[in-house]
């Protein structure tokens, strides 16, 4: 019996955890002016993922985006990113659950049908070591929007460059504020995971 408490326990430990508490949290501010595009052009391939991790006290959902579109600028000379902007088609969100998928559209969370697009224009670039940088952009999520920033790694190889970062963002800040159960709260961190690889024009 004590056996089977001690691995009840540590079970709700780990469902209590949240995952937000591994990733960097982005900082947030007011909108800035965006960055004038400069150095070379890379669009965004197919093989580009942006994904979420949220959850409640009781556990934790992944889910992403199918469709968007975007690029960003390279300098010449090395990796570091001088501008970009994504758009996200929001009516393609997807989760492992349907049932979850069509709540996260509708009006408790992103509203596709009032806000159809997500955008995030970029508006500074810090180097913060060998290939490693801080982004700061405009991003526009549920109608509201904020400047945010957040580590970012880039790398480049011929005609291909990468842009990856993982960070977490506060759904409150864009008025997403739905609670979720009285006892299974929805809690406020949102994992954002992007993995961009692009091409040259």
């Amino acid at each position: 019996m004590k056996l089977i408490s001690t691995t009840l326990l540590a079970a709700a430990l780990v469902s209590c955890e949240n995952p937000a508490d591994k990733t960097s949290s982005a900082e947030v501010g007011e909108s800035q002016t965006a960055l004038a595009e400069s150095g070379t052009k890379f669009t965004f391939t197919d093989a580009s993922t942006i994904g979420f991790t949220g959850s409640k006290v009781t556990g934790s959902k992944d889910g992403g985006f199918k469709d968007f579109t975007g690029h960003f600028t390279l300098d010449d000379d090395g990796t570091a990113p001088t501008s970009g902007a994504i758009t996200i088609q929001m009516d393609s969100t997807y989760s492992d659950a349907k049932k979850l998928t069509n709540h996260l559209k509708g009006e408790d969370f992103f509203d596709v049908e009032k806000f159809p697009t997500a955008t995030f224009t970029m508006t500074k670039v810090t180097e913060t070591g060998s290939g490693a940088f801080e982004l700061s952009g405009n991003f526009t999520l549920h109608g509201v929007t904020k400047n945010i920033t957040f580590p970012a790694t880039a790398s480049r190889e011929d005609n291909t460059a990468k842009v990856q970062a993982e960070f977490d963002i506060n759904r409150q800040d864009f008025g997403i504020s739905f609670p979720g159960k009285k006892d299974d709260l929805i809690r406020d961190e949102v994992i954002i995971r992007f993995d961009l690889e692009a091409k040259a024009e």
